[in-house]
């Protein structure tokens, strides 16, 4: 295989060499007169005494204009018929343009399209073209399933187009502008990374952030009668929102249920405002993603949070304590209300049956037995005398150890 490149390419190697030789022997033969010369032939016949008849008095047959090689630097080559002369540098710079030396003399020929048959021109046909495909650019509108578009003809309102493919007159004279008029849209107040501070009713200050969600219900008005629609739409809304907060306390802005009833003033407010302005626009709702307090009074408003959490708790306790007390007294009340009720119907029944169980409420806490009846014998003071003996072994145990 080594051996099969190696004489390739010797092959090839020789090939070219003779190429070479060849142009080299073609050079020569050139310079020497026996071919044409690139630079031209002199006076002569075109053999070796030709480099001799252009000196001077030669075979010219007194022609005044000598003749000589032609000078490929002169305008138009330096041909066989003008004068022989050196050139000059405005004679190169005026034959050289910004791509380099111009080939040929004279005025030059650029690109030429080809006749069309029967000789007629290509222009009338490639300018029908020309419009044709001007018209299909500009003339021809798809309008999405959830777009509308808006003609205008030298930018004034002209028509209302729906989904599908429309015609109009080609641009400039008739443009379209083509919005989403479905698809529910949102603004984030405020942006990313700052605060927005509203005054509360009870003159405190508190860091909102919302979200306006809205959709296009007139694109004319959407499109003509506001400047700047979307900027409109968060001014309105930053209006609607400190209106609203202000009209509420700042527990009530923190709670949920405050919160939703800010969100539906402010919805309505900016309803109202949009519909004066004519702006096209239907909000949709507002949602209070985040109140938090001023970031500067943070750690103070925790504190205040947790204080008011311990006085909630504290008065739960007391609340809790407030219903047992109530509901013991209510008990009380109730039993009263049925012992009096037997003590109408028999008094001295009742009036001996609640001295009997007072006195059995009491006495069930002593230890000593009163007997008034005369004729019973006493029991055993059985209770004193478990005591006396507990105290006694309790002191024994003790002096053992």
């Amino acid at each position: 295989m080594r051996e099969t490149l190696f004489f390739l390419q010797s092959r090839t190697y020789k090939g070219d060499m003779r190429i070479l030789d060849g142009f080299r022997n073609q050079i020569a033969l050139a310079m020497a007169g026996k071919k044409g010369s690139p630079w031209g032939q002199g006076g002569g016949s075109g053999d070796n005494s030709g480099s001799e008849g252009g000196d001077g008095d030669g075979d010219s047959g007194g022609d005044s204009k000598p003749s000589g090689p032609r000078n490929p630097w002169l305008p138009g080559g330096g041909g066989k018929d003008g004068p022989r002369r050196s050139a000059n540098i405005e004679d190169i710079f005026k034959n050289r343009g910004p791509e380099g030396p111009r080939r040929g003399g004279g005025g030059g020929g650029g690109f030429k399209l080809p006749p069309r048959p029967g000789g007629k021109s290509w222009f009338p046909i490639i300018a029908f073209g020309l419009v044709g495909l001007w018209v299909f650019m500009t003339g021809f509108h798809q309008v999405e399933r959830n777009e509308q578009g808006v003609v205008t003809t030298f930018g004034k309102y002209s028509r209302t187009i729906g989904p599908g493919i429309s015609l109009t007159a080609p641009a400039p004279f008739q443009q379209v502008y083509k919005a989403d008029v479905t698809t529910v849209q949102s603004i984030r107040i405020p942006e990313e990374g700052t605060e927005k501070l509203i005054l509360t009713g009870d003159q405190n200050l508190v860091d909102l952030q919302y979200k306006i969600r809205y959709r296009i219900k007139d694109l004319k008005q959407f499109r003509f009668q506001l400047a700047e629609p979307r900027q409109t739409v968060v001014e309105v809304a930053e209006a609607a929102m400190r209106a609203s907060v202000a009209e509420q306390t700042l527990d009530d802005t923190f709670s949920g249920a405050g919160r939703a009833e800010i969100q539906e003033r402010v919805r309505s407010r900016m309803q109202g405002i949009l519909d004066a302005y004519r702006a096209g626009v239907t909000v949709v709702g507002i949602d209070i993603e985040e109140t938090d307090p001023p970031t500067q009074v943070v750690d103070a408003f925790k504190d205040v949070s947790v204080a008011e959490q311990d006085a909630n708790a504290a008065i739960n306790r007391a609340r809790a304590v407030e219903q047992q007390i109530l509901a013991g007294a209510e008990g009380d009340t109730a039993s009263f209300d049925k012992v009096y009720e037997e003590y109408r119907q028999a008094p001295e029944v009742t009036r001996r049956r609640l001295y009997y169980e007072t006195m059995e409420r009491v006495l069930s806490n002593t230890d000593k037995t009163v007997v008034e009846t005369d004729g019973v014998q006493t029991y055993l003071p059985l209770p004193e005398i478990r005591k006396r003996s507990q105290a006694q072994s309790s002191t024994t145990t003790v002096e053992g150890q």
